[in-house]
């Protein structure tokens, strides 16, 4: 079955206003979605769900914030055997911090069934915690294709019951390198299997991977492409020696909320977070030199807004998912004009207005024409000179985030940091922003007037009777 992008995309949007009752989903799922804040499905969920409750292998071409997780998530939880701890399930990711929110969604669209396990493995944590939770059994595993490699190594993972395989943004892991990786890894799970192949894009070494590893797949597309529709695409032009002063003038004139800046190696990253740190702007960097601990920090100030502006290269920032991102901006031209359209997709999403701003020099025009044919859209640009100069700085973030030495292992649960803050703390529960607990710590967002009075609180007093370390980041 050939692509069909446009007869696929009509049939999407007449889908998506169906309701999730449509489909042969557990009356709980139900019930969950719905308190989950799940309306109507998306496009790609309405083209796919249908064709893997019914068993089909699939090729899925959806870009990132589509609603591709639940897509196959809901899928695969309808085949699982609660009393079976063996993996059943096994997702791979190009990256950490895509695996982790595949993880996290997964356990969330979990949560009417009970008991059901699902373990992250993935690079820049140490291994042996990871033996220790595969030992107590796994329904579902999300990894990244270098650790599994080293678990099915030590054979301390064991694929041989895996009835459903998804490979989320496969185009980004064949580009990554991992094709030999992820054949070593597939040959180690049941022919039997169903297998969901997920890709923004469909380059012939897709084609090639599903020829090879899937049972007459049948092809999905809903729209690629970013659009005007969605995004407001600003291109402008100016001196590479004059970048930085660019940056600032774009971030104060259009004063976004949040926004990601791209650059294209780690050393301008470093550049451009001295030059804003400067100019006062709180702003925090994303690249594949830090440590595991850092990044996710750091993803965690940025999603708590308490860090308006975050700084990254492509590698660390894929899988990056922001809800409502005001602005995505390139610093530099990407190589590719697919990566252009991965930047830009992390605003705009879930169908709410995004804007893309972009910086250029002259020797990068050929990159600008690149993109322009690539979308088939005539793209204009004026100089940066011609973008009114505004004299208001950027407004400071609203929040300050506190990070708390406990997590889901000392049992410690959002509930209980809230309630330590409003109790004795007598804060206000409307300037408690959003609260995120990991395995080993917590952080909560607190309104930058009362983080003061909210770190004291926290410090000298206690949560659950219990006494933690606490530290403003």
């Amino acid at each position: 079955m050939g692509l069909d992008p446009e007869g696929a995309l009509d049939r999407a949007i007449s889908m998506s206003e169906l309701s999730f009752s449509t489909l042969p989903l557990p009356p709980a799922q139900l019930e969950n979605l719905s308190s989950l804040g799940y309306k109507n499905m998306t496009a790609i969920q309405a083209e796919a769900l249908p064709l893997a409750l019914a068993g089909k292998d699939l090729i899925a071409q959806a870009k990132t914030g589509s609603g591709k997780t639940a897509a196959f998530a809901l899928s695969l939880l309808c085949q699982l055997n609660p009393r079976d701890f063996g993996t059943q399930a096994l997702i791979l990711c190009p990256t950490r911090e895509l695996a982790a929110q595949v993880a996290a969604e997964v356990r969330r669209l979990a949560r009417h069934q009970q008991n059901i396990k699902v373990v992250t493995l993935t690079g820049g944590q140490s291994i042996g915690p990871q033996i220790g939770s595969l030992e107590h059994g796994a329904h579902i595993v999300v990894g990244t294709p270098g650790r599994l490699k080293d678990h099915l190594r030590k054979k301390t993972l064991d694929l041989s019951r895996v009835t459903t395989l998804v490979l989320d943004e496969a185009d980004r892991m064949l580009e990554m390198g991992f094709v030999d990786d992820i054949e070593a890894i597939i040959e180690q799970t049941p022919d039997a299997r169903q297998t969901l192949l997920f890709s923004a894009t469909y380059p012939d070494d897709i084609k090639s991977l599903s020829a090879r590893f899937q049972r007459e797949a049948v092809q999905v597309s809903v729209e690629t492409l970013h659009t005007d529709q969605h995004i407001d695409q600003q291109f402008y032009i100016c001196p590479k020696s004059a970048k930085q002063e660019a940056l600032v003038k774009l971030l104060e004139h259009f004063q976004p909320e949040t926004s990601v800046v791209f650059c294209n190696t780690k050393q301008y990253v470093r550049d451009v977070c001295e030059n804003l740190t400067q100019q006062g702007i709180a702003v925090a960097a994303l690249h594949g030199d830090m440590e595991q601990r850092d990044r996710d920090q750091v993803l965690v100030q940025f999603k708590q807004r308490s860090c308006r502006v975050l700084v990254a290269t492509d590698v660390a920032a894929r899988g990056l998912d922001i809800d409502d991102l005001s602005a995505v901006i390139n610093y530099e031209l990407p190589r590719n004009a697919d990566v252009y359209v991965h930047r830009i997709g992390r605003t705009g999403r879930a169908g709410k207005e995004g804007l893309a701003l972009t910086l250029f020099a002259d020797s990068e025009r050929y990159k600008f024409d690149m993109i322009s044919d690539y979308l088939d859209q005539e793209l204009r640009f004026e100089a940066i000179e011609a973008l009114p100069k505004r004299t208001r700085s950027l407004e400071p973030p609203a929040y300050v985030t506190l990070c708390i030495a406990g997590g889901r292992k000392q049992k410690v649960r959002p509930g209980d940091i809230l309630g330590a803050l409003t109790g004795d703390a007598g804060i206000d529960g409307k300037s408690v922003g959003k609260i995120d607990v990991m395995d080993f710590a917590a952080y909560v967002a607190i309104e930058r007037d009362v983080a003061g009075r909210a770190l004291g609180q926290l410090i000298n007093g206690k949560i659950k009777g219990r006494k933690f370390k606490v530290r403003k980041l």
